[in-house]
């Protein structure tokens, strides 16, 4: 047999051995490792994605009518909260949203839209729309006692025109 031929017939059988591994999609075998050569390592799992904690307050508890006010200084929370008390009329109304929430206003909007109770770090809790806890558009639980509801905006150009709010339950506690 010529050496040209011999050189065919090798070419034609590489040529047939490449065929089943053109097929393959897999960007994990390599030639050398085809051949028993050395293998790339895995690269490392994505990291896990791990959710916000849940609020310590669920969003049942802050579900009725409230009486609303706000304020900007601390030296007049007190005032607001016994203004509040004297708003229930028309209340604030807050109820269970459709997907669990809670369905209240929310600044600069006319109409009532869901949001989320969000665990945050150090066990604050915080009110706001899907995200996560202490986003820019959330507002902080800053204290509740079942009668009494404190909320901060984060966002400071909301703070500064909104302040500080307080809600106040009407009537008896549902």
């Amino acid at each position: 047999m010529s050496s040209g031929r011999r050189h065919a017939r090798i070419a034609i059988l590489f040529a047939m051995m490449s065929l089943p591994l053109a097929n393959c999609t897999s960007s994990s075998l390599s030639l050398p490792d085809f051949f028993g050569g050395q293998q790339q390592p895995a690269p490392p799992p994505a990291p896990a994605i791990v959710s916000a904690p849940p609020a310590s307050i669920p969003a049942r508890d802050i579900v009725g009518r409230w009486g609303y006010a706000s304020y900007h200084n601390e030296a007049d929370r007190t005032r607001t909260i016994a203004a509040a008390r004297n708003a229930c009329n028309p209340p604030f109304v807050i109820s269970m949203g459709p997907n669990g929430g809670v369905t209240m206003l929310v600044a600069d909007q006319t109409e009532p839209q869901e949001l989320r109770l969000k665990g945050g770090p150090n066990g604050r809790n915080y009110i706001g729309p899907d995200g996560p806890a202490g986003d820019r558009n959330d507002r902080e639980i800053v204290s509740f006692d079942g009668r009494v509801l404190t909320l901060k905006w984060l966002d400071p150009e909301i703070a500064g025109r909104y302040g500080i709010a307080v809600y106040v339950r009407c009537g008896a506690r549902a």
